[in-house]
């Protein structure tokens, strides 16, 4: 873990993005962890939650142009879902170059919104089956609580059904 980082625990360009969106009180909320909580498994252990109430940031290409996708630590993206969401020809995971370049942070700890540059955004619409949702605040230590309805909201997305169905 970084020693930059504030008490708050979450990155410094996350805190200055909820700062401008109003949202000083989610900083007082964040949670950071001494381990990491960079997948959804080890966030629901650190908090003692459910897998399925972690949200999840991904970063998907859609005929090359970055997007980004919510999803629920219990479930997957069907990567198709995301490609007939778009109307692209061709979608995939981003690289770790990628994920950084368009988000300004690390994969385990990219955030929900805050990023370097604007991005589309689809939310599963799983996430607004819970009342309460932790996702990643800028760090793989820390995490901070959200209505999903607000997380919709701040992150400007698009709700679609995107998960991969049991077979």
């Amino acid at each position: 873990m970084t020693t930059d980082t504030p008490d708050h625990g979450a990155h410094p360009r996350f805190a200055e993005a909820l700062r401008a969106l109003g949202l000083e009180d989610v900083l007082a909320r964040a949670r950071r962890f001494p381990e990491a909580t960079r997948t959804a498994a080890e966030a629901a252990a650190a908090i003692g939650c459910e897998p399925s109430r972690i949200c999840k940031s991904l970063v998907f290409a859609a005929d090359g142009v970055p997007v980004l996708v919510l999803m629920d630590g219990a479930s997957r993206v069907d990567v198709e879902r995301v490609r007939a969401e778009l109307g692209a020809g061709k979608a995939g995971r981003a690289d770790a170059r990628v994920v950084r370049e368009t988000t300004g942070y690390a994969i385990g700890g990219v955030p929900p919104f805050g990023h370097r540059t604007r991005t589309r955004v689809l939310a599963d619409r799983a996430l607004l089956e819970h009342d309460l949702v932790w996702a990643a605040a800028g760090t793989p230590y820390t995490v901070f609580p959200v209505a999903p309805e607000d997380l919709v909201v701040h992150a400007g997305a698009t709700v679609a059904d995107v998960r991969e169905r049991p077979a």
